[in-house]
């Protein structure tokens, strides 16, 4: 499943993210990549524990904590520290497919890296190239978003970054581990929540049906959740 999330930062959140990130220096961006994703990986990146990436990575994990999408969509119950890249003309990331297990910085504990996401924090007028190519079970999609915005899909997807012909981009990327490690039942639960919002907002009130349809929800996630 992949789900677009628009407007995760709102437009002071976004300008003191980029002013954090284009004040830090660079580093290589195969130090945080695996054996194989370092072959494919060409671009540069923030150093995972310096003092900018902490603190425009506090500024996205709040804004995803209050965004009701994402939290329906993951169901999550880790989020890594967001990381921070940049690709400037001439970069690329080739085709790879995400680790299925992550360290989570300082606290001596790893992840199930059931989610990838993509916070676009350049506008795609300002760079030509760079879209982020998903290949999954429908076929393959090609996605640009706008700045503030974020793209979550499948960590087990195969997916690449084409090569950066005019510009830079700027971008925050993480993973999440759900609640559901099963995403075929992490999609059901996402459509039947998103049925059941569409119906109240149509009936303009709950009725007994959309409680009942609440709880069902309420009650599979609790079968299902792994805690």
């Amino acid at each position: 499943m992949l789900v677009e999330i628009p407007d995760v930062l709102t437009a002071g959140e976004l300008a003191d993210v980029r002013r954090l990130i284009e004040a830090a220096d660079l580093v290589d961006g195969r130090v945080t990549a695996g054996e194989l994703a370092a072959r494919a990986k060409h671009n540069l990146q923030l150093p995972q524990d310096g003092p900018e990436a902490r603190a425009a990575g506090e500024i996205i994990l709040k804004a995803l904590g209050r965004n009701p999408l994402f939290n329906s969509v993951a169901l999550p119950f880790r989020v890594l520290p967001p990381l921070f890249n940049r690709y400037d003309r001439g970069m690329r990331f080739d085709a790879h497919v995400d680790g299925a297990v992550r360290a989570v910085p300082g606290a001596g504990i790893r992840m199930r890296a059931d989610l990838s996401s993509t916070l676009f924090l350049t506008d795609p007028q300002d760079y030509d190239g760079g879209e982020l190519v998903i290949e999954h079970s429908y076929g393959t999609s090609s996605v640009k978003l706008a700045a503030g915005s974020m793209i979550l899909y499948p960590a087990g997807s195969l997916h690449r970054v084409p090569e950066i012909t005019r510009g830079a981009r700027w971008s925050a990327f993480f993973w999440t581990q759900s609640m559901l490690k099963d995403d075929g039942l992490r999609t059901l639960l996402y459509d039947l929540d998103m049925a059941i919002i569409e119906v109240r907002q149509q009936i303009g009130a709950d009725t007994h049906g959309t409680l009942a349809l609440t709880g069902v929800y309420h009650n599979l996630l609790r079968r299902a959740a792994e805690l």
